[in-house]
């Protein structure tokens, strides 16, 4: 069993070397901060240049936002994949990485990360333990994040009773209820979409008629059979003992309420994101992102690059099809920087000869 595959199970943090368990870390090549798609992704491209990494995060299990939020969901911009289920291309980023047996430290939120002057070893301090390695790529999404809530009575009750929710983990737990999504961006559109053949009414509202999702998306929301109301915002909960029986919302023009009987709402409205102690380690940021030339991904850091959503540059796109290209990008110039001498670009994939490849073979 891989590293990657005992560091995804629950209550295991994957650390695994016994050098780890006594208390004197191994250094690793690259110290990859976040387990996400674009951090698995880099420690897959790292083990192809022949490096070996060290993957921590925070929660408790590989996937970063994609598990946490919406692991059965479809996602559609992936190279390769009409669609394929949050769960799934997590599940398969993993056993990529996997060949190249990464170490994996779950359950870890970093506090401190220093360079150590004798010898120019990061040292990663976490809530944990200790982590070095020779170089850094900082993968961790948006950071620590939380959703945003509506000032609406009575919130809290039904959130306590798992009718009001902010992530859908369990399409199943919507089949054939009557829901009432909150929201405009991709997020409310395709759990509205997906949800629609499962529940047995599906409404949402948004508090205007501009969608920030896909405009495909909101193409099919249109011509599908989710009731959508636009001006729209939650007015009044109803409901006793967390069981949530139905929502008035008002339009935010007219004034005119709507009551309709629903048993379950997800509210996607958005997300507050923060960085935390990152923050103090000397990154240059702005507006909550870590700042990385675009043709290198470095930070300001000597020795210190990024990738994924948690970084802005002129021509950042967040898609996890970006953080692919950044982290092959961060990659490649960590190789040269621990060693001079090595090619920036490695050699095509198609030339290697990898365990995954033989195990696939008819």
């Amino acid at each position: 069993m891989t590293e990657v595959n005992r560091a995804m199970t629950p209550g295991t943090d994957g650390a695994g070397d016994a050098a780890g368990m006594r208390g004197e870390p191994q250094v690793a090549d690259v110290l990859i901060i976040g387990g996400g798609p674009t951090g698995l992704f880099a420690a897959f491209y790292a083990g192809l240049r022949g490096l070996t990494t060290n993957i921590v995060d925070s929660l408790e299990q590989l996937g970063g936002a994609v598990t946490a939020m919406y692991p059965e969901k479809y996602i559609y911009d992936v190279g390769g994949f009409p669609a394929v289920l949050g769960k799934d291309l997590v599940a398969n980023l993993a056993k990529q990485a996997g060949q190249f047996s990464p170490r994996i430290h779950l359950n870890e939120r970093a506090q401190t990360l220093e360079r150590i002057p004798d010898d120019g070893v990061f040292r990663l301090e976490t809530d944990k333990g200790v982590h070095l390695g020779r170089a850094v790529i900082v993968c961790a999404g948006v950071g620590a994040f939380a959703p945003k809530k509506l000032a609406v009575e009575g919130l809290a009750e039904f959130e306590a009773g798992g009718t009001i929710v902010y992530f859908v983990t369990r399409n199943e737990d919507f089949r054939d209820k009557a829901i009432l999504i909150v929201g405009g961006g991709d997020s409310a559109v395709d759990w509205a979409l997906t949800l629609e053949p499962i529940a047995r009414k599906v409404t949402l509202i948004h508090r205007s008629d501009n969608f920030r999702a896909h405009a495909k998306s909101v193409e099919q929301l249109h011509a599908s059979s989710v009731t959508v109301d636009t001006h729209r915002e939650v007015d009044q909960l109803h409901g006793a003992g967390g069981r949530l029986e139905a929502v008035t919302y008002r339009h935010n023009k007219t004034k005119e309420t709507t009551t309709v009987p629903v048993e379950a709402a997800i509210m996607s409205i958005g997300f507050v994101a923060d960085l935390g102690p990152l923050k103090s380690w000397g990154l240059e940021v702005q507006k909550n992102q870590v700042v990385a030339d675009p043709l290198t991904m470095a930070t300001n850091l000597p020795g210190i690059w990024a990738a994924g959503d948690i970084v802005t540059h002129p021509t950042k796109f967040k898609l996890i099809a970006t953080g692919f290209h950044e982290a092959i990008t961060a990659v490649n110039h960590a190789v040269q920087y621990l060693n001079p001498k090595a090619r920036l670009s490695a050699a095509h994939s198609t030339n290697l000869d990898l365990p995954l490849m033989k195990t696939q073979e008819p």
